[in-house]
């Protein structure tokens, strides 16, 4: 299997997902608020399920192309949100997707965080060189949550996806591995080189960015 270890910040962690996250993942994706702002329409229950089988099922592909992690505080393992990223087929490239933190979590206003432990993975054990991300240009306090990630803007691509009856523009977002090595944490920096165990690294603890309900690199595939 191809499983990512946890990884550990400041403020939260990331893991795999387990099957007794279920129904926190299915709340998510039915839920009409923590959808809005993603690439997808809200799902009904079955769609949901589906859809938590086959990210359960990742880590079990070959090779692996998807990563949906699960966001859970320091001290507690329930799933509070989740965080993705998806592996593209062309140069060494993939996209952040999906960040949404539950209301009332003690890791809201550290989504960034999430994010850059991620990309910290990515950039070091996965080999990616790229990594991007977008918001629906609308989300109006995005733009803080993607600098404090790390990721510099790129450009507005029209109309790009379409849910709720409606098209979307996303304003895009981009980091590559020698840059955000460069401005890395010294935890982070231990997951970029594997120096130490991804779920033991710590660094000094960053101020937090402003999140809402749900608030991603959204998810537009």
């Amino acid at each position: 299997m191809n499983r990512v270890p946890g990884l550990r910040g400041d403020h939260l962690r990331l893991r795999e997902l387990h099957a007794d996250d279920h129904d926190a993942f299915a709340r998510i994706l039915t839920h009409r608020v923590f959808t809005r702002y993603l690439g997808i329409d809200r799902m009904d229950a079955r769609q949901a399920h589906d859809t938590f089988a086959q990210s359960l099922a990742q880590p079990h592909t070959h090779p692996r192309r998807k990563y949906t992690l699960a966001v859970c505080a320091l001290d507690d393992d329930s799933l509070v949100g989740t965080m993705g990223l998806l592996m593209e087929d062309y140069g060494s490239n993939a996209m952040l997707t999906s960040l949404v933190l539950l209301p009332g979590s003690p890791v809201q206003g550290y989504g960034h965080e999430a994010g850059r432990l991620l990309m910290a993975y990515a950039f070091g054990h996965l080999g990616v060189h790229r990594i991007w991300a977008g918001h629906r240009s609308d989300h109006s306090f995005m733009p803080q949550v993607m600098h404090a990630a790390g990721l510099r803007p790129e450009a507005t691509l029209r109309q790009l996806f379409r849910t709720s009856g409606c098209w979307h523009d996303v304003t895009t977002y981009a980091a590559v591995a020698p840059e955000w090595k460069a401005q890395a944490a010294p935890h982070e920096l231990a997951i970029f080189d594997g120096v130490a165990r991804a779920d033991e690294a710590r660094g000094d603890a960053s101020a937090p960015v402003p999140d809402q309900v749900s608030s991603p690199p959204v998810s537009i595939g």
